[in-house]
């Protein structure tokens, strides 16, 4: 039981230093991370008075790491 919490401390430590980084170095290229929300395929749609966006590209991109991410987790903690 303990073995488990433990894995589950040291990902959650290791996923908060990796988006603390992140905002770190955000913060010195101009305060957003320069890929997320301009990639090809994103919607952009200006008009006189009306702007619409949809990050599509950017979506179906976090969606697959969110999702590697969870087959890692259940890889990890899967029981034999």
């Amino acid at each position: 039981m303990f073995q488990s919490l433990g894995k589950i401390l040291i990902l959650f430590g290791a996923l908060l230093f990796f988006f603390g980084l992140i905002l770190l170095l955000a913060d010195k290229i101009g305060g957003k991370v320069p890929f997320i929300g301009r990639l090809p395929g994103d919607i952009l749609i200006q008009k006189r008075n009306f702007t619409f966006y949809f990050p599509l590209t950017t979506s179906i991109l976090l969606s697959l790491i969110l999702t590697l991410i969870l087959w890692i987790l259940s890889f990890i903690f899967r029981k034999h």
